[in-house]
């Protein structure tokens, strides 16, 4: 199917496109947009990491001053950056480069798909769990981890009913809100966070408004909007009800399954290994919204239960009637070891079909030659 975008943020047409058509001269006309994309997936991940190994389990910053070097969250501020102006060149690239393909699109997407969760799960260690008053619980940051991966998953469902993918308007100001950030931390210091900002208010207390606000307020009614408005016009892709409902009874499954071991897990299970099971919820949730991709540029219907949702409800289900007892962290350490190999081996498979059926490279230009 046709790649079709529409962007009308005005932040990111005014402001942002102009910056990346002329960053976009500097990049030779020989370098892969896919190259492009994946080396800023890869920027997001040296940043998860780096943070992670300061900050296992989201406390650093509640020390004053943090234990996070300013060195990190400087190179945090500029890798977000560069992750975020590679992911909005590429396809510009790739028009440029007249190598525009649904390898490159999928590609795109599916990274995308698994990065919302890391640029979040790194923005996290900014605010200390452990900090009553200006700090972030770890409950908060799974429920606000959801938010944000709901909708990234109404954009793509509205894109499987509509057939355009209307980019969130949200995009474009977290990206400059995370890079911001990182810049403050690094130059004053985690405490910035720590003082009230307003009356009684905290820069999280805005932070937390702005991302319930923009959910709730813009991407929701957008989404149903233009999903209503291609009903009227008669472009929706699926007719009935239950095929356009379809893409959502799988992730709306698995929210449910996670979030009943959150709450209900004998051994505190968040408390006790945040960043594991916060990972594990990224990983789950991409790999079930890039089926959902697939289906839409394949204009295949997503099937009703995602497999992964089987191993899932059986671990949940042990854990919560305490069949685990003292071993549900090295359960959950094993499960999610076992789905992110899982997931990789997905992507790599299904990235290697696609580059042999449209017979191109995955990270060159160079044309294949036919067997």
């Amino acid at each position: 199917s046709q790649y079709n975008a529409v962007d009308t943020n005005p932040l990111s047409v005014y402001i942002m496109q102009p910056i990346w058509n002329k960053i976009i001269k500097i990049v030779p006309l020989w370098i892969a947009p896919n190259l492009l994309t994946f080396s800023g997936f890869v920027m997001v991940l040296v940043t998860y990491f780096l943070i992670s190994f300061y900050d296992w389990d989201y406390t650093a910053s509640g020390t004053s001053p943090g234990r996070v070097p300013a060195w990190v969250w400087l190179f945090s501020a500029f890798t977000t950056f560069c992750a975020y102006a590679l992911d909005c060149i590429d396809g510009k690239h790739a028009r440029r480069t007249k190598s525009s393909t649904p390898l490159g699109e999928l590609f795109d997407h599916g990274l995308d798909s698994w990065a919302t969760s890391i640029f979040v799960l790194s923005f996290f260690s900014l605010f200390s769990c452990d900090n009553e008053k200006s700090g972030v619980s770890l409950y908060r940051m799974y429920m606000y981890l959801s938010i944000v991966l709901f909708n990234f998953m109404c954009s793509h469902w509205e894109k499987y009913n509509t057939g355009v993918l209307f980019l969130p308007w949200g995009y474009d100001i977290s990206q400059l809100v995370l890079v911001a950030a990182y810049l403050l931390t690094g130059v004053f210091g985690v405490e910035v966070w720590q003082k009230p900002f307003l009356f009684d208010y905290y820069i999280t207390d805005a932070l937390v408004i702005m991302l319930i606000g923009f959910s709730l307020l813009l991407s929701l009614p957008q989404t149903l909007y233009n999903i209503h408005r291609a009903h009227i016009k008669k472009t929706l892709k699926n007719d009935s009800l239950y095929e356009g409902l379809l893409p959502l009874v799988s992730p709306l499954l698995l929210f449910v399954l996670l979030t009943v071991w959150v709450f209900f897990s004998p051994g505190n299970i968040l408390v006790k290994q945040p960043r594991l099971f916060l990972w594990m919820v990224g990983v789950a949730f991409s790999n079930v919204i890039c089926k959902v991709i697939i289906c839409q540029m394949s204009s295949t219907q997503p099937e009703l239960f995602h497999w992964f949702l089987f191993p899932l409800a059986l671990v949940v289900y042990a854990a919560i009637s305490g069949l685990l007892g003292w071993t549900e962290e090295v359960v959950l350490a094993v499960f999610t070891m076992v789905i992110t190999a899982a997931h990789l081996h997905y992507g790599v498979c299904v990235v290697r079909q696609l580059s042999e059926h449209l017979n191109i490279y995955i990270f060159s230009l160079k044309k294949r030659v036919q067997e």
